[in-house]
């Protein structure tokens, strides 16, 4: 479980070195935070360089008697491998080691480099893992042409669907000041309710945006609205609210918080007193724009699954949006509906199916010429 590395990075390890990776285990660290120990492995050392990623640490499994097998077994039971991480993302990974493995034994003269970038703390805070993984690469002078993260993407069967971006993600939490009091002599307290409500509607009235070519609209949810108040005949002395925007690359977090703080002014007018604070975020809205790269992942699963996989936006963050500050990034991994819950399971088939997937895109990249793959 996050963040513990649990003999997995030790295995990729073992067998990348052994197929002739250079191979370095590192372990990052920050005051409040656990240690997470992470993986950067590396064959060749020219260009193209290709770099698969994803992350080994996996959430806790809950109640393990509540589980058909040991959530920490893998076993296959009649076609389908279970255990905790088969589908987010040890499967992935899997998948990527075995194509790139049999890819470097069958074509040992390619130009270019293959790369793994695995850390143990995507379901954790995120914080001395991917950012901190990257950074280390940077300064030894690692430079990646385009990466593929093994995220499960695939709604219902694999070939579904591609990430080519991420929303990004900004909460805003409101407090409204008031004076408690007796309910029977409002006259003597300052509900701060209404206030509250007005600034909700304020922020919920007009939509954020119309949505992109790429991306839906933009999207506030408020998710919390407080007072704190057992009693029935006593006016709260304020209120509280938390909300979340998923916002689309029409936004950067500064200029949302300033809509925000717009929208909450006009509804607060001279009346409401209120306190808006937004949370440091690091979840960006990115897009990687569909071109040569994404159509050899596309083609790849379209040759293998006859599905030409859409190309979407959605969902929650991922390590992409700290990847895609050094390179474009593409998400493409299993078949998501299990993931995190309890008999999290994957198809063999698909583990075979993706594997083969990852080797086309392979064959196809490191076949390119130079100006192919910039375009």
């Amino acid at each position: 479980m996050t963040p513990e590395e649990g003999g997995a990075l030790t295995f990729i390890e073992g067998v990348l070195r052994e197929a002739g990776f250079e191979v370095h285990r590192l372990v990052f660290t920050a005051p409040g935070t656990p240690d997470v120990e992470n993986l950067y492995a590396r064959y060749g050392s020219g260009e193209p360089y290709l770099l698969f990623a994803g992350h080994t640490d996996v959430v806790p499994p809950g109640d393990a008697t509540r589980w058909r097998h040991d959530p920490f077994s893998g076993v296959i039971d009649g076609e389908e491998l279970h255990g905790r991480g088969a589908v987010d993302m040890k499967g992935g990974i899997a998948c990527m080691m075995a194509a790139a493995l049999e890819f470097i034994r069958e074509t040992s003269d390619f130009k270019g480099s293959i790369g793994f970038l695995i850390t143990g703390d995507e379901e954790g805070p995120a914080i001395n893992g991917t950012v901190k993984l990257l950074e280390w690469a940077k300064a030894r002078g690692e430079r990646f042409n385009h990466c593929i993260l093994g995220e499960p993407t695939n709604p219902n069967r694999l070939g579904d669907m591609i990430k080519i971006g991420r929303r990004g993600s900004l909460t805003g939490r409101i407090v409204v000041e008031g004076k408690q009091g007796h309910v029977a002599y409002p006259h003597l307290a300052d509900n701060p309710v209404p206030g509250m409500i007005r600034l909700v509607d304020g922020l919920l009235r007009e939509p954020l945006d119309q949505g992109t070519d790429h991306f839906d609209a933009s999207n506030l949810e408020v998710t919390t609205i407080d007072v704190g108040n057992p009693a029935s005949n006593v006016i709260p002395a304020e209120a509280r609210a938390t909300f979340n925007i998923r916002f689309n690359d029409l936004w950067t977090p500064q200029s949302l918080e300033e809509e925000v703080e717009r929208r909450l002014r006009e509804a607060a007018g001279n009346t409401v007193r209120y306190r808006l604070a937004m949370d440091p975020t690091n979840a960006v809205a990115f897009l990687t724009p569909p071109n040569t790269f994404v159509g050899f992942i596309a083609d790849a699963i379209e040759a293998e699954t006859g599905r030409r996989p859409k190309l979407s936006t959605t969902g929650g963050t991922s390590d992409a949006r700290f990847i895609v500050k050094d390179c474009p990034v593409v998400e493409f991994g299993l078949v998501g509906q299990t993931m995190h819950q309890v008999d999290e399971r994957v198809a063999v088939a698909d583990l075979d199916r993706l594997s083969t997937i990852y080797r086309k895109v392979l064959d196809a990249y490191f076949a390119a010429s130079a100006d192919a793959l910039q375009a």
